[in-house]
């Protein structure tokens, strides 16, 4: 198994995940809507964490308790977090000059390579952390190390495999500039982005949110890859990388105040590697005396296998096309290319 459902609480487990995943799916279409929606969940929102953020650091210098005390002080401070929450903010702002054509940029040929760009930079800082817990383990074998918001990660060969499948998924991103907006202005479109990809993203970021983020990984690993699949595949055909950004942006902004919905409540879940200490065990004052990375082994060779079976395929279908699969799109006879382009 690969999460800790326990017993009395497997109900309000069940219950947070239904509504983070349901969360996400509505707060998508509230920000992709419209421009005021999206102005106020990635400009606005952003801005007034941002002031929240930096008084909360100058009162900490300052030794202030309040801020000392904070849970996004105590429980979200690594440099990931901040990290991932503005590079996923940033793509959700460049979206929105693509798709409403906003100045010198939103109508440049060349700015149409931002969303690769901002894509890859996201990736990187996931395989970036991937190797830090492989490193700081100190060991290939695993070893377990205290990650600076006090929670046990039990890193080794598995967070290898799964950066370098990270790395693969980067070049498994084709037709970088075709990149398009709908005719009704809610969406930017990357057509040749079909399911082929988002299933290697989904399973190789599966992966890292379970290797690095095993207290949260029910929620931003499990909800949060699935909310952006979901509406791609039902009713927005071609903008799986604009609900991917929404929800992510979203998310951290959520998980950054109220971390304590994932650490510290009836909706807290953890990954098996903790075997039964569970949360205990994950945030204890002690180093766990006992670690199953079973399913982290399991997964992570599942994602190196997936990417690069992607990248071989896509490979194929451009030297059969006699195309660079990374200036030109090859996924032009397929169904889902196809119905994307209906929309442009």
């Amino acid at each position: 198994m690969f999460f800790q459902l326990y017993g009395e609480t497997a109900g309000w487990q069940l219950l947070g995940w239904l509504m983070v995943f349901a969360g996400l799916v509505v707060m998508n279409e509230v920000a992709r809507r419209s421009k005021a929606g999206g102005i106020a969940c990635f400009i606005a929102l952003p801005a007034a964490l941002t002031i929240y953020f930096i008084a909360i650091y100058i009162g900490a210098a300052n030794g202030a308790e309040w801020a000392l005390n904070n849970d996004t002080y105590v429980h979200m401070n690594s440099w990931f977090h901040y990290a991932k929450l503005y590079a996923a903010t940033a793509g959700c702002i460049g979206f929105m000059i693509l798709k409403f054509h906003w100045g010198k940029l939103g109508k440049s040929q060349a700015f149409k390579a931002f969303p690769f760009v901002i894509v890859a930079i996201n990736i990187l800082i996931a395989v970036a952390s991937d190797f830090e817990s492989a490193i700081r383990a100190g060991s290939l074998a695993g070893g377990w190390w205290l990650s600076s918001e006090g929670v046990w990660l039990y890193g080794g060969w598995w967070n290898v495999l799964n950066g370098i499948a990270g790395l693969f998924n980067i070049f498994c991103m084709t037709g970088w500039w075709g990149i398009y907006s709908s005719k009704n202005k809610q969406d930017m479109l990357w057509p040749d982005m079909i399911w082929v990809y988002v299933l290697a993203y989904d399973v190789w970021n599966f992966e890292y949110t379970y290797l690095n983020l095993p207290t949260h990984s029910w929620y931003c690993g499990l909800a949060l890859l699935l909310a952006p699949t979901f509406a791609a595949a039902l009713w927005n055909k071609g903008g799986w990388i604009q609900n991917r950004a929404n929800t992510l942006a979203l998310w951290c902004m959520f998980a950054q105040v109220f971390p304590l919905f994932q650490d510290a409540s009836r909706f807290t879940t953890v990954t098996s590697v903790y075997g039964k200490g569970g949360i205990s065990a994950a945030m204890g004052s002690t180093m766990p005396t006992t670690a199953n990375p079973m399913a982290q082994g399991f997964i992570a060779v599942l994602a190196i296998a997936v990417n690069v079976f992607v990248f071989a395929y896509i490979l194929k279908r451009a030297k059969e096309q006699k195309k660079n699969p990374w200036k030109q799109e090859i996924f032009t006879d397929t169904k889902d290319y196809i119905e994307a382009m209906n929309r442009a």
